[in-house]
């Protein structure tokens, strides 16, 4: 393991020095990457020095519990050498799943959508109970979120909104949210007490840097429009929500929050280059599913992912088949256990394919 980690000691102090270059920092996509590369580099380094540090514990002792001249050494040796044997299996595994190799995106920052589906007024109350989910979990991770778009619903929730996430590793957190959620529950709407089965989409988008895609604006069309509230209504008289089409794709993104015309523009856009960009990566993660069969594959946005049973007070994720019975906590933002316990399978299957050890 150290073999490996002497290679990560090179390439750290190879990016300290090249971070500090005028022609790098000139260069704005070099400049970030090399920073996202020397973060990480950085905590395997500091796990590199506990590693060393542990080695030479263990051989420290070993040498004065051979010598033995020194009763009361020696028993601190060993209890020098237990602590060290305790902690060295645990780092071995830490600093396993840290070589794994990074998805690029990871670190980015994300688009949330969140769709109504099937089961009417509904749907939308459950994408409504979703978006507050979400909001509740990036707060209590110290994410900011902000709405770009909102739809709402003729009986309370949404229709659609979409919702932008900054912070750290955003997209390494939150893409295997992506999919079809499914509730089951007597809805707020129901006379009869019947339970209903309601569906909500949640796309998870990286949020594309300018130097990610290019967008000539002679092949987008932008067209201006007054901000509606429920059932359509407008809501102001003056054109300050953007709609952008993309021609030769023909995606669309629009933007009413804002009640400036300019900060619509420019969130529209923001939406109009993650889309086209995880139309690209959607592509590449395709390609990538015909060759590795992963059980938590953030690329199919049509698959039934997740779900939350009013009655039993269950949350159920089909993909790893981990049921967790606290769905109040859960839908107060609570997703820490179902987010890591995703993260593990995929990490492990990494492992798996990796040929670091």
């Amino acid at each position: 393991m150290l073999d490996r980690l002497q290679y990560v000691k090179q390439r750290f102090d190879e990016v300290s020095d090249l971070i500090i270059q005028p022609d790098v920092i000139a260069d704005q996509k070099r400049y970030v990457q090399l920073n996202k590369e020397y973060k990480d580099l950085k905590a395997l380094v500091e796990k590199r020095e506990e590693y060393i540090n542990l080695d030479g514990n263990i051989k420290e002792a070993n040498e004065i519990i051979a010598d033995g001249s020194d009763a009361e050494m020696v028993e601190m040796a060993k209890m020098q050498l237990d602590e060290a044997k305790e902690r060295l299996p645990q780092l071995e595994e830490e600093i396993k799943y840290m070589l794994i190799p990074k998805d690029p995106e990871d670190a980015k920052n994300v688009m949330v959508e969140i769709r109504a589906g099937t089961g009417g007024d509904e749907a939308s109350i459950f994408a409504g109970d979703l978006y507050r989910m979400y909001t509740k979990y990036c707060d209590a991770k110290g994410w900011r979120t902000s709405v770009v778009d909102v739809s709402e619903g003729t009986s309370g929730g949404f229709k659609e909104v979409i919702f932008e996430v900054t912070g750290e590793d955003v997209y390494g957190t939150l893409k295997y949210e992506a999919g079809v959620h499914r509730v089951q529950r007597v809805p707020q709407t129901e006379t009869q007490g019947r339970v209903h089965t309601s569906a909500a989409t949640v796309m998870v988008l990286p949020e594309a840097e300018e130097f990610d895609v290019q967008i000539d604006m002679n092949d987008v069309r932008i067209d201006f429009f007054c901000s509606s509230g429920p059932g359509g209504q407008s809501v102001n008289t003056t054109k300050s929500a953007v709609r952008m089409t993309h021609i030769p794709t023909g995606l669309v993104a629009q933007c009413q929050d804002e009640k400036s015309q300019h900060k619509n523009k420019d969130k529209a856009l923001t939406v109009l280059r993650s889309r086209l960009y995880e139309m690209e990566l959607a592509k590449k993660q395709e390609e990538d599913a015909k060759t590795r069969n992963s059980q938590v594959s953030s690329g199919d946005r049509s698959a039934k992912i997740r779900t939350y049973n009013y009655a039993q007070g269950r949350i159920t994720d089909h993909r790893i088949g981990l049921s967790i019975f606290d769905l109040d906590g859960f839908m107060n933002g609570n997703l820490h256990k179902m987010i890591e316990e995703l993260q593990l399978v995929a990490n492990t299957e990494k492992l798996k394919e990796s040929e670091v050890f």
